[in-house]
């Protein structure tokens, strides 16, 4: 349930980026760029607890962690759900 006056993009997103942070904790092989992806996903979490998050930074961090883990296929579902909710915010102001 979200709070009055919460963006629902807001709390989809901050849903999405918890449960990939939980599924990438608890998957058991390490890859090279691990790391980066859990930094990532700690950047869109503090996004998303500050409120406004910008959108470029918020893709800039979806790319990164995407060519960080993309090729886990253990991880692909979820990952696409933190994509769905970055998409959510739109495109970038040309």
């Amino acid at each position: 349930m979200t709070e009055k006056g919460d963006d629902p993009r807001l709390s989809g997103l901050r849903f999405a980026v918890a449960r990939l942070r939980r599924e990438l904790a608890s998957y058991p092989s390490e890859f090279r760029d691990r790391g980066i992806a859990e930094e990532e996903l700690a950047a869109l979490a503090s996004m998303v607890a500050g409120g406004d998050p910008e959108i470029r930074r918020m893709r800039r961090s979806l790319l990164l962690i995407v060519g960080s883990i993309g090729s886990v296929s253990a991880l692909a579902a979820t990952l696409m759900d933190v994509r769905r909710a970055v998409d959510l915010f739109g495109e970038l102001g040309h």
